[in-house]
């Protein structure tokens, strides 16, 4: 059993070696001295270098966040492992399906596998992670990563849009109900992560004009680091203040301002 704040954080493992859920993984365990329980479906080379590095303090579990039993499996085990759990970083999610909501490849199916990944999910997670969280002699914490979508209406994401905003009245909802928890939902931005790759290649789904404007970021170098806003995520499964429970907030605001990485 460790005194260490354990965090799990969802959503660590992508295809490549940049990535949110990656980078706040290895900010809690170097910068912070957390324990992390990191569930994604795929281990990559990048978190299983990670894993090598840190084999006292970072657990990583493959698993499909939208298979209830097999999370609740993992929570089991990290609480059997650590003792504790402390924080959970909701960090999973998926941009795709996108096009316009009358397109044939967004049928209801399209819609309902999406929000099993970034929705359901959520709400499996905070359901199964919250007896643990009551008890945390930390103080109980939850961040959603979320998006500026929640309250946009870019063309041709509408299941994204709407996920996002069902996320945020989720975390809305959870600081009337759950007091003693902090929950508080993180815009991270234009992050330079693979899904900002997959939006600069979706010619034709959407309008030009917004297209145009990601691809013209990127090319000027606009993007954020994960790093950067992943640095905020991480201080705030630590250290999130009561007065920003149920708050959207973006990570480069002035409420967020005392969690940028000043090094």
């Amino acid at each position: 059993m460790s005194s260490k704040p354990v965090v799990v954080v969802t959503g660590t493992s992508k295809c490549i070696a940049r990535g949110i859920g990656l980078a706040v993984t290895s900010l809690l365990l170097d910068r912070f001295g957390a324990i992390v329980v990191a569930i994604s479906r795929h281990r990559s080379a990048a978190m299983q270098e990670l894993v090598s590095k840190n084999t006292s303090t970072l657990l990583f579990i493959e698993c499909d966040v939208t298979d209830a039993t097999a999370f609740g499996h993992a929570i089991s085990t990290a609480q059997k492992t650590y003792g504790h759990i402390d924080s959970l970083v909701l960090n999973a999610g998926v941009l795709e399906p996108t096009g316009k909501i009358t397109s044939p490849d967004l049928n209801l199916e399209a819609w309902k596998a999406h929000f099993e990944v970034n929705f359901f999910s959520q709400v499996t997670a905070v359901r199964t992670v919250m007896p643990w969280l009551h008890k945390s002699e930390l103080g109980g914490k939850i961040v959603f990563v979320s998006s500026g979508a929640a309250t946009g209406n870019t063309h041709g994401w509408a299941p994204y849009n709407a996920s996002k905003a069902a996320s945020n009245s989720l975390c809305r909802t959870l600081a009337q109900e759950e007091p003693n928890v902090v929950c508080v939902a993180v815009r991270p931005g234009k992050v330079d992560t693979a899904m900002q790759a997959l939006v600069r290649s979706l010619e034709g789904k959407m309008r030009d004009e917004d297209l145009h404007k990601f691809i013209r970021e990127h090319k000027e170098g606009n993007l954020v680091d994960p790093e950067d806003c992943g640095h905020v995520i991480a201080a705030l499964a630590l250290k999130a203040p009561q007065e920003l429970t149920g708050k959207f907030v973006s990570w480069d605001s002035e409420e967020c301002r005392e969690y940028w990485d000043d090094q």
